[in-house]
């Protein structure tokens, strides 16, 4: 059996809020933005991970690089479990794991050229800026659709897509293996996305990355995942191949986001209701008891209400968190 890449094994993270007041008094509550969640990554792949604003989608990529660190859980890259282990260990896999941002104007330092941005990783990692460096930047810069020539250049001169342009090429001046796509392309307009997109999945192929791509655009999500996940309150809900989970879904909410998706030509519009979801998304302050969904399911049952589903692998490849699928 081939390892993956990426192995999350009840990963959490619990953020204490609050707390103080007069003489100390008043107790911090806890949030748990990703609450117990297990999933792989296979090299060469893209999991999507798709969920509302607030489900921890951006809390859970940043535990994958451990940007922030897990209150508890454990993450594996490449067989190497990488959690709890110290500072020096941990650059040595700096180089293989990456992140795009979601803001290509807040991402790009405006005081520094686009040379020395996309240079920056290099020398963390004991470059020298030379020749050398210098031709490795310029091809980067190439390899991501831009000029050398924009090298000397900064930041506020160029548009948000030629902006997301240079964060990517910042990405991979390593030649990572991961990249964690945090929304990368939501700022941009709609053609730029596709742009963009296609980009990603053109340098996929050719340096053989593996994505993690967050995002809340089901249509992007579809064009560019080979697997898809859906996140809920920190919890997994459904995790299966993006054929399945858009022909097929399983879980309520897998249901009525891909019911909300805008039909791409009239010919595609369903006859039938469109499914809504009701109320608004619970806080993470204060979930729910028992599936974290059951507030705001239209299949709600007692047992719901109790007893939080596992998520159990209902056919080869894909695992669904719902009491209304038989085990």
């Amino acid at each position: 059996m081939t390892t993956p890449l990426i192995e999350a094994t009840a990963l959490s993270k619990h953020f204490e809020v609050g707390g103080g007041g007069l003489f100390g008094l008043r107790k911090p509550a806890t949030l748990k933005a990703v609450d117990e969640v297990s999933f792989t990554i296979k090299a060469g792949e893209t999991l999507g991970l798709v969920g509302e604003s607030g489900c921890g989608k951006s809390t859970l990529g940043r535990l994958l690089l451990r940007l922030i660190e897990p209150t508890s859980g454990r993450v594996a890259f490449d067989g190497n479990e990488i959690t709890g282990i110290g500072r020096m260990e941990m650059r040595g896999f700096r180089r293989s794991m990456q992140i795009i941002f979601q803001d290509p104007y807040g991402a790009l330092n405006p005081r520094m050229s686009v040379e020395d941005i996309i240079a920056e990783p290099l020398l963390i990692h004991g470059a020298r800026m030379n020749a050398e460096t210098r031709g490795k930047v310029a091809q980067m810069l190439e390899k991501v659709g831009l000029p050398a020539r924009a090298l000397d250049r900064f930041p506020h001169e160029f548009s948000g897509g030629q902006r997301q342009r240079i964060g990517i090429a910042r990405a991979l001046v390593l030649h990572p293996r991961l990249i964690v796509c945090d929304e990368a392309v939501s700022a941009l307009d709609v053609s730029v996305q596709a742009q963009i997109v296609n980009l990603l999945q053109d340098l996929q192929r050719e340096m053989g990355l593996t994505y993690l791509f967050i995002a809340h655009d089901l249509s992007v999500v579809r064009h560019i995942s080979d697997r898809v996940a859906v996140m809920y309150l920190g919890k997994m809900v459904e995790v299966a191949d993006k054929a399945t989970i858009y022909a097929a879904p399983l879980h309520p909410y897998t249901q009525a986001l891909i019911a909300a998706v805008p039909a791409q030509h009239p010919a595609q519009r369903s006859r039938g209701k469109r499914q809504r979801i009701v109320g608004d998304i619970p806080s993470a302050l204060n979930p729910p008891s028992g599936c974290r969904f059951h507030t705001r399911c239209p299949h709600v049952m007692p047992v719901c209400r109790e007893t939080a589903p596992p998520l159990r692998t209902t056919a080869p490849g894909h695992q669904v968190a719902c009491h209304l699928i038989d085990p």
